[in-house]
């Protein structure tokens, strides 16, 4: 195995260790893929758990007060030059936004996406004006960034100020091991936990609900394909965080989960079960307006799942010709919706081995080399 003088801080884990959690882990099983061994510190309750993923590393532990996310972020300031130091790395990787300033000149920063310059209603005040400050720093100061996108990477350039230097993308990939076809034992399963009828079909909804997810657009819509059809329609479900789209909180807080309703919260869902959930739907609706990459559309594809979704900025990159388009409104949605539910299996059966095949040409591997471009 190749030793590479790196250091990746994988404190910026979240506890549900969804979002840039995918990123890391994937990135660290991409690189034992490539047969390349880096140093790797990250949160005590989050050791196990990369380690059981990608074991070649060698794993360092912050201090269990990292736990809390201003205290993490006064270490990576303080103390994690340190832990670059004791691990004799000349490359820091910080994989989310921020870095310590002392060691922005050997320092790799991810930016994920250009949202908080582009569409600044879909995100907090305080998100706005933090990831804006560290966004510009990181062009400005760190010795080279990522972005997973191409599209991404020209909104930063187009809103974000001059940089050091180009941007380099690194598409994300797919853990063909958990997002592949379901068995049909796997979707009779997902059905019995969730109180599913035997023939009851779902729309699913994956991710956030945040503002530019436009849940509340996809609830209306949903509901406006009802009254159309008299409710012959698909239930749909709604999987993921609450984030502070009041709007869409409201409406699924009012629904909650109970079996036979039209609308659903499921909550977060245990990883094991999105195989079932996504390629047992009918179709995976994700209306989004503002995607830094779209790995939700990529994990439903690789599912091989009917795919809905927009036209917008990173998504073409990962969808290109192989899944639906609609414009973010209810009544294109409605529309869109309602044509995947009557197309023929045959229809449904080419977008589908067509997006999954296109999924699949998304590796972990294929985005460690890139980074092993910008480490070396």
């Amino acid at each position: 195995m190749r030793e590479l003088p790196v250091l990746v801080d994988a404190t910026s884990v979240p506890p549900n260790r969804g979002g840039v959690a995918r990123y890391i882990s994937g990135l660290l099983t991409g690189l034992a893929e490539l047969d390349v061994r880096v140093d790797v510190v990250t949160k005590p309750g989050d050791l196990a758990w990369l380690r059981d993923l990608a074991p070649g590393h060698r794993y360092h532990a912050a201090p269990a007060w990292t736990a809390s996310r201003p205290l993490r972020f006064v270490w990576e300031q303080v103390g994690l030059p340190r832990a670059v130091r004791r691990a004799g790395a000349r490359v820091l990787h910080s994989p989310h936004y921020t870095f310590p300033l002392t060691r922005a000149s050997r320092s790799v920063v991810t930016l994920h996406d250009a949202t908080f310059f582009s569409d600044p209603a879909a995100h907090s005040r305080l998100k706005v004006l933090f990831f804006r400050t560290w966004t510009r720093l990181a062009r400005r100061l760190a010795h080279a960034t990522v972005a997973p996108s191409a599209a991404t990477v020209r909104e930063l350039d187009r809103l974000a100020g001059r940089a050091r230097r180009a941007t380099v993308v690194a598409h994300l990939g797919v853990d063909a091991t958990v997002f592949h076809a379901p068995g049909a034992d796997e979707v009779a399963a997902f059905r019995r936990a969730h109180r599913l009828a035997e023939d009851e079909d779902w729309i699913a909804f994956l991710g956030t609900v945040e503002p530019r997810k436009r849940v509340p657009e996809l609830i209306a819509a949903h509901r406006t394909l009802a009254e159309r059809t008299d409710g012959d329609v698909p239930t749909l479900l709604v999987a993921g965080g609450l984030g502070w789209d009041e709007t869409a909180k409201q409406a699924l807080d009012a629904a909650g989960d109970h079996p036979g309703s039209s609308l659903r919260y499921l909550g977060y869902l245990p990883v094991d079960e999105l195989r079932a959930f996504l390629g047992g739907s009918r179709v995976v609706a994700y209306p989004s307006i503002a995607e830094g990459f779209g790995l939700p559309v990529l994990e439903a594809m690789a599912c091989r799942a009917d795919v809905l979704t927009t036209e917008r900025l990173a998504i073409p990159e990962v969808g290109g010709d192989t899944v639906t388009y609609t414009e973010p409104d209810a009544g294109p949605i409605a529309h869109a919706l309602g044509q995947l539910l009557d197309s023929t299996a045959a229809e449904r059966d080419e977008r589908v081995t067509r997006a999954g095949a296109r999924a699949d040409g998304f590796t972990w591997a294929a985005c460690a080399q890139a980074h092993l471009g910008v480490f070396a």
